[in-house]
C-alpha cells in the first residue's frame, strides 16, 4: 500500500475525508492507505453473504445488524496515531447500530462488533496473518475468512487447495480455529442455525 495524504488524521476526521478519486482507504497510524479494487466475483460473495445473513437475522428476529464495506476502530496504543481496517462485512449489534442511529457520525465499528467477516483476495496473507492477529487483539468474538477461491496457504486451507472456510472464535483471548470445505455445514457461534456450506458461498460468484 501507498499513502497519498500525509496528513495524520484522528479516526473521526477520517471517517469524513475525501480525497476526492472515488478510492477506498484504510487508516494506518493515522495515514489515509487506498486499497485495492475488488474483482466482481468477491463484490459478489460479500453482497450474497450479507443479503443472506440480513435476512437470517430478520426472520429470526436476531439482534444484529449486518453491513458491507465498514470501518472498524482498530485498538490504539498510547502516544500513537490511529488506525483501521476497511472489512468486507462487519455485524453491529442492534444496539450499537440504533445509536449510530441518532448521531450524525459515519457508521463504523466504533466499538469491536460481535462478528466479522473477510473474503479472501490475492493478499490472503493479510486476512490470515495480520486482520485475524489485529481482530483478536480487538476482542472481536467472531471472524470469518472466506477463501472461496482456495488462494490461501496450505497450513491454513490444506493440500490440495480449495475453498473454504475457516471460523475462528475467540476462548481466553485467542482464535481457536474450525475449517469449513465442500458441503459441511458451516458452524457459526453467533448463528447456530444458519445453513450454509462453503459450495453454496462459491455459487454466490456466479450470481
Amino acid at each position: 500500500m501507498v499513502a497519498i495524504a500525509k496528513k495524520i488524521l484522528p479516526f473521526e476526521e477520517f471517517l469524513n475525508w475525501d480525497d476526492g478519486s472515488g478510492r477506498s482507504f484504510e487508516l494506518f497510524q493515522g495515514v489515509a492507505m487506498p486499497l485495492s479494487e475488488p474483482t466482481a466475483k468477491h463484490e459478489n460473495v460479500v453482497d450474497g453473504l450479507c443479503r443472506l445473513l440480513n435476512n437470517h437475522c430478520q426472520g429470526l428476529n436476531l439482534p444484529y445488524i449486518p453491513r458491507q464495506s465498514k470501518q472498524v476502530r482498530l485498538n490504539n496504543v498510547p502516544g500513537e496515531n490511529e488506525s483501521s481496517r476497511k472489512a468486507d462485512i462487519v455485524v453491529f449489534t442492534k444496539e450499537e447500530w440504533q445509536r449510530m442511529r441518532q448521531t450524525s457520525a459515519s457508521a463504523a465499528a466504533y466499538i469491536p462488533p460481535p462478528l466479522v467477516i473477510e473474503v479472501v483476495s490475492t493478499n490472503w496473507r493479510d486476512d490470515y496473518r495480520i486482520k485475524l492477529n489485529e481482530y483478536e487483539t480487538l476482542g472481536i468474538l467472531e471472524y470469518w475468512i472466506v477463501d472461496y477461491a482456495g488462494l490461501g496457504g496450505i497450513q491454513y486451507i490444506g493440500s490440495p487447495k480449495q475453498p473454504t472456510v475457516t471460523i475462528n472464535r475467540l476462548i481466553d483471548d485467542e482464535y481457536q480455529a474450525v475449517r469449513y470445505q465442500g458441503d459441511v455445514k458451516i458452524m457459526s457461534p453467533l448463528f447456530p442455525l444458519l445453513e450454509l456450506t462453503t459450495l453454496q458461498i462459491v455459487a454466490m460468484t456466479q450470481e
